[in-house]
């Protein structure tokens, strides 16, 4: 039995974001549909439905027309969930910028996606918004033609000059959003992703939630991010369920509280953000009944923080959602009705419309059941590419149409699938392979690990050595040592961390990825490695 497996034969509805908004509106007109906590902001379906409407002639008044991109820099808001229909409605295209980019990085995705109109907050607590902008266009042309400032004049002065615009014959095929992918490693790369991709994949998570008008989603992921416009946002619109933004950035006060207050029922997040939660000296105090439901995706779950969400948040439906932006974002997911075990060892079997099959990075063939290979997928989340780069896109959709996630995994005869690793992070060690992954969630049963994650460090006698970065729950009279002393006996000898180093806190993206080549950079100076790294 080879490594194949097909999700559900149910097929994709050909609508766009902004006629899956009038459907909704429809089906629940006075429904509680965005509420923003932050802003003071509590919208039903009617009048959200309103609002998209006067944002999109906004944008055509401010003479946007199809295919035009604008560009929405800002941490999660109303204004956020607004643009992102409304760009449907038009035929324009939402360019999704990281709020965490500075200058330099503004200045790239700002040239190579061709902005027209850049939406942006004028500061935060982060930073001068309007600052970081100039310093981007010193000296250089950007395709930039105007901004405007969220929350203010600006906003509501383009709302007022607001035009009325014929029908424009938008279909589900065309693309509504580019994303860039997180540039972990390398240059970033737009992800044009269309109206098709972005509601039928909110659909089919949505029908693995149970999801319905009666719910209510506390999302405390970016909406920025896929995470947070798709999982989220595009969920709640194709179900009818409530979207729930507790803060403008993630807080954990702030999600135990909106999660108590407007009795959610279902909570999102990276394990980081889960784990954040348990550890606020308040968590305690919240009542979390409501929840019934939930997603943990955006990095791997360690199994034993899984169970803690399902027994002490009372999220006994939770969910495991896999995928990438490329993938607009989720192919595989677990169901509310597996088993716990199921959902804490496996990231669920493909979404309808779905064919994964579990590639040999060396033959390309599909491995037998069982055998790890290199996680591809075919059907309708796939990309329409990378923004004018079809190098890249070759590169990552074969002839056959099957995208390379360029993540590890091995399949069950059952059709689910468990991630172990990803191709690059691999550690060589004297001819012996090391998936970092698997030796994460064996020290994360150490009672006093709070987080830990292992990558490889450049040595000349044996190519890489292991490495782990760890966050402690006590520092009492811990030492790398007594790391080492947990391992010995319970995994292979090369697998256990050879260096150990004690942190607070793990270089991450703003989505809440953890940056693994920061660690191995800040370790090859630390420890006097260059040499080591011109010859591993």
């Amino acid at each position: 039995m080879l490594s194949y497996a097909r999700g559900p034969e149910l097929a994709p509805i050909e609508k766009t974001i902004g006629q899956v908004l009038d459907d909704t509106s429809a089906r629940f007109p006075d429904g509680d549909a965005l509420v923003s906590r932050h802003q003071g902001l509590r919208l039903s379906y009617r009048q959200l439905r309103e609002e998209v409407s006067r944002t999109a002639r906004g944008l055509w008044g401010m003479g946007i027309r199809p295919g035009d991109r604008i560009g929405m820099w800002s941490t999660n808001c109303a204004e956020w969930i607004y643009l992102q229909a409304a760009v449907s409605r038009i035929g324009a295209i939402l360019v999704n910028v990281n709020p965490a980019f500075r200058a330099q990085d503004l200045r790239y995705v700002l040239e190579r996606s061709r902005v027209r109109l850049l939406f942006l907050r004028e500061k935060d607590a982060r930073a001068n918004y309007v600052e970081v902008l100039e310093e981007a266009r010193r000296g250089h042309n950007l395709p930039l033609e105007s901004t405007v400032l969220l929350g203010g004049e600006q906003w509501e002065r383009m709302l007022a000059c607001g035009v009325d615009f014929p029908a424009v014959p938008v279909t589900p095929q065309e693309v509504v959003n580019i994303q860039y992918t997180s540039g972990t490693t390398g240059s970033p790369k737009g992800v044009l992703l269309t109206n098709r991709n972005l509601v039928n994949d909110g659909l089919f998570i949505g029908q693995r939630l149970k999801a319905s008008g009666r719910d209510r989603i506390c999302t405390p992921v970016p909406l920025y991010h896929c995470f947070g416009c798709v999982i989220g946002a595009m969920v709640a619109l194709t179900s009818g369920a409530a979207l729930v933004l507790p803060a403008a950035q993630f807080d954990a006060l702030a999600v135990l509280e909106a999660v108590e207050e407007e009795r959610c029922t279902a909570l999102y997040g990276v394990p980081t953000m889960f784990i954040a939660e348990f550890e606020h000296p308040r968590f305690a105090r919240f009542d979390l009944s409501s929840l019934r439901t939930g997603v943990m995706a955006g990095a791997p779950c360690p199994i034993e923080l899984m169970r803690r969400v399902v027994h002490e948040m009372h999220c006994s439906e939770l969910t495991i959602c896999y995928g990438q932006t490329e993938s607009s974002p989720v192919i595989v997911m677990s169901a509310t009705d597996d088993s716990v075990e199921t959902r804490v060892t496996t990231v669920g079997s493909p979404l309808p419309d779905t064919e994964i099959r579990l590639a040999d990075l060396e033959t390309g063939q599909t491995v037998p059941v069982g055998e790890q290979g290199e996680l591809c997928v075919r059907g309708f989340a796939v990309m329409k590419g990378y923004d004018e780069n079809p190098e890249a896109t070759a590169r990552a959709i074969d002839a056959e149409g099957w995208l390379h996630s360029g993540d590890l995994a091995t399949m069950r005869p059952d059709g689910y699938f468990r991630i172990t690793g990803r191709a690059k992070d691999m550690i060589s060690r004297g001819g012996e392979k090391v998936y970092p992954l698997e030796v994460e969630e064996f020290l994360r049963r150490h009672p006093n690990i709070s987080d830990v994650y292992v990558f490889g460090i450049p040595d000349e006698r044996l190519g890489e050595r292991v490495a782990a970065w760890v966050r402690l729950r006590s520092r009492d009279s811990v030492e790398p040592e007594a790391i080492r002393n947990f391992c010995r006996g319970q995994i292979a000898y090369f697998k256990i961390p050879e260096h150990v180093r004690f942190v607070d806190a793990f270089p991450m993206t703003a989505n809440g990825k953890v940056q693994k080549y920061l660690m191995r950079s800040f370790e090859v100076q630390a420890l006097g490695l260059e040499a080591a790294t011109e010859t591993a």
